[in-house]
């Protein structure tokens, strides 16, 4: 990680909006305002060349543009970025990202225009290679040394959870992704209306800060999808933690990385789906 040594501007747009609403409680109507989550179009551009729209909240927007810069393999460090600048719209965002000459030849490979659900990893993909990315063996996993520090750490984060999730909080319309150490404390949190978006955050924002990956998990308010598990392979995260049900590709796809994945992660309870065997 180079640290700062790019240009680094940033600008958010209004992440909530306060609407008048009519509420219907046990048959007595009121009328009072609610607090709604912004939902903008967040448009990635590499070098002048558009490569990607997502339905996004505006925040975090350097910590989202690196996340899913890495995850996407287009860059494999922030060393690869030499300028990023966020510009603001009549109808969205547009973040302008100058990166490496060398990387331009794999983001042409990967062009692709994804405008559509919220937050979706793999929404106008060009080719069923372009979704099914091969994934990497990742070893070393620190929280194999034993199975009651794992679930007690696990048990811990949960407990946590809602009270660090504070847009949420707000709105009820925020995905959360944190990063957990080995005891269960959670580290760090970034939050979004799209699962996906809130994991590319705080990929990149754990990437910027030098968090050690080695030592600790992550933990999702959403199921635990394909293109999620697929996100934490390829930042060589050893363990997945989701507080509802994984997809069966989810799992063959956490087996075949290494990746130890936990669902449906509520109070007193989890689901291990499997329990890896590696060795640190």
């Amino acid at each position: 990680m180079s640290g700062d040594s790019f240009q680094h501007s940033e600008k958010e747009a209004a992440l909530q909006k306060n609407v008048s609403v009519t509420r219907w409680d046990n048959n007595i109507t009121s009328e009072t305002t609610d607090i709604l989550a912004e939902e903008v179009a967040v448009a990635l551009v590499f070098n002048g060349i558009s490569h990607a729209v997502m339905m996004a909240s505006p925040n975090d927007l350097f910590d989202f543009a690196l996340g899913f810069s890495l995850t996407e393999g287009i860059i494999k460090s922030s060393s690869d970025i030499y300028e990023f600048d966020c510009v603001i719209l009549d109808d969205g965002l547009e973040l302008q990202l100058t990166i490496a000459s060398r990387r331009m030849t794999t983001l042409k490979e990967k062009r692709r225009s994804l405008v559509g659900v919220t937050g979706c990893g793999i929404c106008g993909s060009e080719s069923i290679e372009q979704v099914m990315r091969p994934v990497k063996k990742i070893r070393n996993n620190a929280l194999n040394v034993t199975n009651t520090i794992r679930d007690q750490a696990i048990q811990t984060a949960v407990a946590m959870l809602e009270q660090h999730q504070p847009l949420q909080n707000q709105t009820g319309a925020h995905h959360g992704a944190a990063w957990c150490n080995l005891q269960g404390e959670i580290i760090l949190i970034r939050e979004d209306v799209g699962r996906h978006n809130a994991l590319d955050k705080l990929i990149g924002a754990m990437h910027h800060l030098n968090i050690n990956i080695a030592e600790g998990f992550v933990l999702v308010s959403s199921r635990a999808s394909y293109e999620m598990v697929q996100k934490i392979a390829v930042s060589s995260i050893s363990a997945l933690v989701s507080v509802s049900a994984p997809t069966a590709l989810a799992l063959r796809i956490a087996k075949l990385a290494n990746i130890q994945l936990i669902g449906f992660a509520r109070p007193n309870r989890h689901v291990h789906y499997n329990i890896t065997k590696s060795t640190i």
